[in-house]
């Protein structure tokens, strides 16, 4: 039988969790701190519009882009609208750059930067380097061998620095990108998982070494707008926030 203080042991457990459930459920996405908003950081989706965003070579169109439950959402099945990859309004060279992201089973996208966006360039992802989404459960294994194309990878060029799994699909990752004078970092749910120098001689080696090198511009900018690929599975994104290094 339960005595006085295992009983009060047991509210004052509830009570916490509960709160920590609360807090959960009431914390504001897609808003910056007090503290942020100091260190300089500004939103790039305010959860409510796809405003500072538009279709790759398309401007501001219907697409299969959306926002839902303050998630910007790519539709995978959606009809009669446009298809293509999502392009920030802006430029940025140097920066830190943070979002969340979750992914349907067997999903697979990816966050393009330094994107030079020109007719000439049919794709986002014929200029600007990209960090890989993807659900490494479901997808075969064969694909993540050299881990090069695994989540968080610079992708198709260097395999993860460190290893880590993304959240099971459907569950959110927190995801960052630095850019330092062409110094890229990346990181998945706090773990560094890619760093490259594009102004080196082996960053023009790497991208010799795989289909990229088939297009002569790609990798080559070290500014440039940031991108998130239409893929056919459906990808969402939420807290998504950049910091300008000066």
């Amino acid at each position: 039988m339960m005595n006085i203080k295992q009983f009060f042991s047991l509210l004052c457990g509830l009570f916490i969790l509960s709160n920590n459930v609360f807090a959960q459920n009431n914390f504001q996405h897609n808003v910056l701190s007090p503290v942020e908003e100091e260190a300089g950081w500004q939103l790039l989706f305010d959860g409510q519009s796809t405003s500072g965003w538009h279709l790759y070579n398309e401007g501001n169109i219907k697409s299969a882009w959306t926002v839902r439950n303050g998630e910007l959402v790519c539709d995978p099945i959606i009809e009669k609208v446009e298809r293509g990859d999502l392009v920030s309004d802006q430029v940025f060279s140097n920066y830190d750059f943070s979002f969340e992201w979750k992914i349907s089973e067997a999903g697979n996208s990816g966050v393009f930067i330094n994107v030079q966006e020109s007719p000439e360039f049919p794709t986002a992802w014929t200029t600007g380097p990209e960090y890989q989404l993807l659900d490494n459960a479901n997808v075969p294994k064969e694909y993540l061998e050299s881990g090069k194309f695994s989540a968080g990878c610079v992708y198709s060029l260097s395999p993860l620095l460190n290893e880590v799994q993304p959240k099971p699909a459907g569950e959110w990752n927190t995801s960052r990108i630095l850019q330092q004078n062409g110094v890229i970092t990346f990181w998945l749910n706090g773990v560094e998982t890619g760093h490259e120098d594009m102004k080196t001689e082996r960053w023009k080696q790497l991208i010799a070494g795989s289909k990229l090198g088939n297009f002569p511009s790609f990798g080559k900018a070290i500014q440039g707008k940031i991108a998130f690929q239409d893929w056919s599975k459906g990808v969402a994104l939420r807290n998504i926030k950049i910091k300008e290094i000066k």
